[in-house]
Formats: structure tokens, C-alpha cells, sequence
């Protein structure tokens, strides 16, 4: 299954702005957003499965809806497919349970990462953290520009059409240079989630990241 990682907004109840899920989730469709992650660390499974098939039914058909980590919720809300960590299932075992159809994504943080993934099981990857980020503890330093450019390189040497998002700390300040340097999209919460307006911060990021591919197509 392919999937459209330009604007990759993630919900999560502890950085949600004090915004309903659902409603945040649809705020962000009408802005643009292409995809979306429900990121749950806290709550029990079946609040999550629950908040999975609202968000799922708030959303358009051409936006699929990926939990973080939790096969088991993603199964049971009927999710289009889960996001997972180099600590979480392997993604062979994703496979196993949700089927070929389903999106896979996985978390890069590294060459070595990089060179290991088994691409022939993912949809996509997501680089990260490139930039600090205070929505995540995340006991690795910031890869920078530089490094998300080296990670992607090896992404696409190893598999060109393989999409690539990048992750952590990431705004409409930035996100042009993310693009520049070899993602395909951007997955971000906090400047979303925070926003005053997030239907208007989603549009704004989304005109910004269409804008960079076309620049990155044209001098390509």
C-alpha cells in the first residue's frame, strides 16, 4: 500500500492543546494533512480502541489513520496500519498480523538502522529526531539536516521509491530544509496541536512542503 507522508500529523492526549482528539483529528484533514498517527502512551486499551474507531470514522476515506506501536489497538479499531520503533515488534511480526495490505512504518535513527531496515516490509520510514523536541523523551541527540540527509541517501541507494519522512522538533520555520535534504514529508504534532488555529497551521505547513518537493523536482 502507498502512502502520502507530506503532512503526517500525529494526536496524542498529552500534547493535544486541550483540543478533543476527534476534533483535532478532523481540524487537521480540513487543513491538509495526509496522514495520521494516534500516538497513546497513558491511556488503557480499550479507551485507545475506542478513541481509534472515533478518529477513524471522523476522517476521510483518502486519510488513513496508523496507531503508534499498538498492533493489537490498530487490529481492533480497524486502523489502516501501525507505526512502530526499533524496540516494538518486529516488522515481520506486523506483517504476520495485519496483512500485506496494511501501512508499516518505521522509526530511523541511524545509518546502521538504515542498512538493517527490511525494506521489503515497510511502507515507509521516519527519520528522527532531527530537531530537539520537548513532545517525546528521546535520550538521543538531535541528527540534524546532515544527518537526515546521509540517513536518506542510504534509504534511497537501498530503495529509491521507498517513502521517507522526517520527524522531531519540525515547523513551518524548517520544514523546507527537511524537504531539501531528502524527505518526502514532514511528521510533526506540537506546532499542529499547539497552534493557535490548527486547521490554519495544517494548510500553512502543507503549502510549505508542496512547495519544497515541487522546488526539489525542478532543480532534481
Amino acid at each position: 500500500m502507498s502512502v502520502d507522508l507530506r503532512v503526517y500529523a500525529i494526536v496524542d492526549p498529552e500534547r493535544s492543546g486541550g483540543h478533543d482528539l476527534v476534533d483535532l483529528a478532523r481540524q487537521f484533514a480540513f487543513g491538509g494533512a495526509t496522514l495520521l498517527q494516534l500516538r497513546d502512551k497513558l491511556s488503557d486499551t480499550g479507551v485507545m480502541v475506542q478513541r481509534a474507531k472515533a478518529i477513524k470514522a471522523a476522517l476521510p476515506q483518502n486519510i488513513p489513520l496508523l496507531i503508534n506501536d499498538r498492533v493489537d489497538v490498530a487490529l481492533a479499531a480497524g486502523a489502516d496500519g501501525v507505526h512502530i520503533g526499533q524496540t516494538d515488534m518486529t516488522p515481520a511480526d506486523v506483517r504476520r498480523l495485519l496483512g500485506s495490505d496494511a501501512i508499516v512504518g518505521l522509526s530511523i535513527k541511524s545509518i546502521e538502522q538504515a542498512r538493517a531496515a527490511p525494506i521489503d516490509l515497510l511502507t515507509y520510514v521516519a527519520i528522527g529526531g532531527v530537531f530537539a523536541t520537548t513532545s517525546k523523551k528521546n535520550p538521543d541527540p538531535p541528527i540534524g539536516l546532515a544527518g537526515l540527509e546521509r540517513i536518506a541517501a542510504t534509504f534511497r541507494h537501498r530503495a529509491s521509491k521507498l517513502p521517507i519522512c522526517a520527524i522531531a522538533g519540525i515547523d513551518a520555520g524548517n520544514a523546507a530544509d527537511v524537504i531539501a535534504a531528502g524527505a518526502d514529508g514532514v511528521s510533526v504534532i506540537s506546532t499542529l496541536s499547539l497552534a493557535e488555529n490548527p486547521t490554519a497551521a495544517t494548510r500553512t505547513l502543507r503549502d510549505i512542503v508542496d512547495a519544497a518537493l515541487e522546488k526539489r523536482r525542478y532543480t532534481l
